[in-house]
């Protein structure tokens, strides 16, 4: 066996795993990680399965069996069953002060021409206000949902 990452899990680590997939009241993402560490343990008594083996058993990739192998190794049980956090791929476009402004713009009266306000008419109007360089009405939807304000 020439694999860098060996997956050897203790007797309890082994029955909890078992109750675990027993149960099935988990995420699946989780049973599966859970029924790839159970065929991934090496035992004597037992044949040594290959990654392609159990990715076809537990219908996974070959990737997938490798990663949480390596999870297992380095990090422990709880962190190969539980999905890996996905960082923030950027900064909020709307901070606490554009926020506020954003409230107070849509409790504000509406804009000669207009019945009330809309969310494209609030992004527009942060944007032409210098509040915030650029947004969406979306965002703006989302961050008056946040307060329970709306527009109008």
């Amino acid at each position: 066996m020439n694999k860098k990452y060996i997956v050897t899990l203790t007797a309890e680590e082994r029955a909890s795993l078992q109750t675990l997939i027993t149960v099935g009241k988990r995420a699946a993402r989780t049973l599966a990680h859970a029924r790839i560490l159970l065929k991934a343990d090496v035992r004597e008594d037992e044949p040594v399965w290959e990654d392609s083996a159990i990715g076809q058993a537990v219908e996974v990739s070959t990737a997938t069996v490798q990663r949480v192998r390596q999870r297992f190794v380095e990090e422990g049980l709880e962190a190969a069953l539980r999905p890996r956090p996905r960082p923030r791929r950027g900064l909020p476009l709307v901070d606490g002060e554009a926020e506020a402004r954003l409230v107070l713009l849509a409790c504000s009266p509406a804009p000669e021409g207009a019945a009330r306000w809309t969310l494209r008419l609030l992004a527009e109007k942060m944007v032409e206000l210098a509040y915030v360089p650029q947004v969406s009405h979306e965002t703006v939807r989302q961050v008056l949902k946040k307060t329970r304000c709306s527009p109008g």
